[in-house]
């Protein structure tokens, strides 16, 4: 990947210090206006409660903080760094190299979008997300800003304009809300709920399983409409600056992945989907681990390629974004006999090989089989691990980390002296793969 640490000055181009839009503080208040409306009538023994003055004046406070966070609050590009700088009592000067951006999304939530308003986020390598954001800009500026940043990122002058897409693909709404219901988590929940309903009607005075089942349905609806409204109206293109995900029912993401930033790509096969031939295709790119659960609020997120289509859509597409790359093992890629000890249900789908030193390839799993493809060149460390039983049987596991969120290429339960070679063969194509890349 060829460095843009040393890209001439004069191509980084420099604005001046500027606000964020001033209706910001607005949307960041958003959520807290909807529970006041929801909660500001009360009932007790069918007697409505005193009026919440108490809410308001909180509300007030956190407008007003609101304010003043806007009033405080900067943003430039300078000498080829995004800088942030925040705070009244304890201020924040934040610097964001471009060179070391990763991706960059335009959020749009629902109060934003009737307010004509995005928040730029913008994800880096080796650190987490929840600074390196602008809520909330104009739309349109938004837009704007995200051509500036990738375009800088590229070395190229600031006001170069944005190229155009090719699409790729998009999505039909109904195979999405199909395959949602057909989620593992989402079938045990509704399965638990069926079945207390069924105990129930069954048990005499059982009127306690069915409160216990609604709790349960409740927390099920939430879960299907947020995997639903991830993949809404997904559309996936492809420019000169890399990848583009558009997606999202109520709040609306569109993301910008550069090209040589996917730290994995992941293939899936959920065990419902198996019998339709469907799979998902999800990337990976570098971040500090965890962040990105902590800002929206899911344990979903990867960022997903292919949200649901058949594997020969799904190993088209694999090609566009890691040519080469193929998820059917070869021969002499299975563990010893051996390992039937160690992984006795998943077994026979245990695979692990690479494809002239450009990926490492890793199949695992059993309910939900997947196959997890790295480029050589993003590999961050190679590890050697073995626990007591697999000593006994002289087998060991080898990692390859990346500088993802976490996803790692395994060689599980391999022959102990052969995942020493191995160990030592994948660290030097790893360095060779590197060295080409350059």
């Amino acid at each position: 990947m060829t460095s843009l640490a040393s890209s001439p000055p004069a191509a980084l181009g420099q604005t001046e210090w500027k606000r964020l839009h001033p209706l910001s503080p607005v949307v960041r208040a958003g959520s807290a206006v909807a529970v006041l409306v929801l909660f500001s009538t009360q009932f007790d023994t069918g007697r409505r409660r005193g009026f919440p003055w108490e809410s308001f004046v909180l509300l007030g406070l956190g407008i007003v903080a609101g304010i003043v966070s806007w009033l405080v609050t900067r943003w430039r590009v300078h000498g080829g760094d995004l800088q942030i700088t925040t705070g009244l009592v304890r201020r924040q000067s934040i610097r964001v190299p471009l060179a070391r951006i990763q991706a960059i999304d335009v959020i749009s939530p629902v109060i934003a979008r009737v307010l004509g308003l995005a928040e730029v986020r913008v994800v880096v390598a080796g650190r987490g997300t929840g600074r390196t954001r602008l809520a909330y800009l104009g739309a349109a500026e938004a837009q704007q800003v995200r051509a500036t940043l990738l375009a800088l990122a590229h070395g190229l002058a600031s006001g170069t304009p944005e190229p155009p897409a090719q699409p790729l693909l998009r999505m039909d709404n109904r195979r999405v809300v199909f395959a949602t219901l057909l989620t593992a988590p989402v079938n045990v929940l509704i399965g638990i709920v069926i079945l207390a309903m069924i105990t129930s009607l069954l048990v005499p005075h059982g009127a306690a399983t069915a409160s216990i089942a609604v709790p349960a349905l409740l927390g099920v609806l939430p879960e299907v409409f947020r995997r639903f409204n991830a993949v809404y109206d997904f559309q996936l293109s492809e420019a000169a600056d890399g990848l583009r995900l558009s997606r999202g029912l109520l709040q609306t993401r569109t993301e910008t992945i550069p090209f040589g930033r996917i730290q994995a790509v992941r293939w899936v096969e959920p065990l419902l989907w198996r019998q339709f031939g469907w799979v998902r295709l999800e990337i990976d790119v570098a971040r500090q681990r965890g962040s990105q659960q902590r800002e929206e609020g899911s344990s979903q997120l990867s960022r997903t390629l292919l949200p649901v289509g058949s594997r020969e859509h799904a190993a088209w597409l694999l090609q566009r974004v890691l040519p080469g790359a193929v998820t059917v093992a070869p021969p002499g890629s299975r563990p010893p006999r051996r390992a039937v000890f160690r992984a006795p249900f998943s077994y026979h789908l245990l695979a692990f090989w690479d494809d002239r030193g450009r990926h490492a390839l890793a199949r695992t799993g059993r309910v939900r089989p997947e196959v997890v493809v790295v480029p050589l060149e993003k590999v961050q460390s190679v590890r050697f691990r073995q626990g007591p039983l697999q000593r006994w049987l002289r087998l060991a596991t080898v990692h390859l980390d990346t500088a993802g969120r976490g996803w790692q290429a395994r060689a599980v339960c391999r022959d102990a002296a052969d995942a020493e070679v191995l160990m030592d063969r994948l660290t030097d194509l790893a360095r060779e793969a590197r060295r080409r890349a350059r």
